[in-house]
C-alpha cells in the first residue's frame, strides 16, 4: 500500500532513473568485445526495456522507447534510426495490450516479449541487410537466445526494483 506523500513522487523517479539505467547499460554490452564465430549475442538493451516495460508499465513513459532506441542504435551500429521505430512499435503494442488485458501473467510477458524480440530482430535484420544475405539461420538462432534470455533480464529488473509487490 503506498502512502500519500511528498516521498512517492521522488521514488518514482528513482525507478525511472533505475529504469534507464539498466537499459543503457544493456545496450552498451554490444561494446565488449566478444569473439565468435556466429554472432548470437542478444540485444540486451531490447530485453532490459522489455523487462522493464512488461514489469513495471509506470516505470517508463510510453515515448522512452524512442530515445532509448536513439541511445543503442549509437552504440550498436545499427542503421540510425531503427531500434527507435522498432522499440516506439514495441511499446506501443505493449501499451496498448495494457489496456486491453486486466491482469497477466509471466507466461504471457513471455510471450508478448517474445514476439517484440522476435519483431525487432527481424525487421532490424531487414534494415540492416540485403534480403539476399544468408543470415536466416543466425538470425533464429539469436531470437531463441534472446528469447530464452528474457527470463533473466525480467529477474534483473525485479533486483532493481521492480518488483510489483512494494
Amino acid at each position: 500500500m503506498k502512502l500519500l506523500g511528498p516521498d512517492d513522487g521522488r521514488a518514482e523517479r528513482v525507478l525511472t532513473r533505475k529504469a534507464v539505467a539498466s537499459i543503457l547499460a544493456g545496450s552498451l554490452v554490444t561494446l565488449l568485445p566478444v569473439v565468435a564465430t556466429v554472432p548470437f549475442l542478444p540485444p540486451f538493451g531490447l530485453l532490459m526495456f522489455l523487462g522493464w516495460r512488461l514489469l513495471r508499465p509506470g516505470a517508463l513513459p510510453v515515448w522512452a522507447a524512442a530515445p532509448l532506441g536513439l541511445f543503442d542504435d549509437l552504440v550498436s551500429g545499427q542503421p540510425l534510426g531503427s531500434a527507435v521505430l522498432l522499440w516506439q512499435l514495441c511499446s506501443l503494442m505493449l501499451d496498448l495490450v495494457d489496456t486491453r488485458l486486466v491482469t497477466r501473467d509471466f507466461w504471457q510477458d513471455w510471450l508478448l516479449a517474445g514476439g517484440s524480440i522476435a519483431l525487432c530482430l527481424v525487421a532490424g535484420r531487414a534494415f540492416a541487410t540485403r534480403l539476399s544475405a544468408q543470415v536466416d539461420t543466425v538470425l533464429l538462432f539469436q531470437i531463441v537466445v534472446s528469447i530464452a534470455l528474457f527470463p533473466a533480464a525480467t529477474r534483473l529488473c525485479t533486483a532493481l526494483g521492480g518488483s510489483e509487490d512494494e
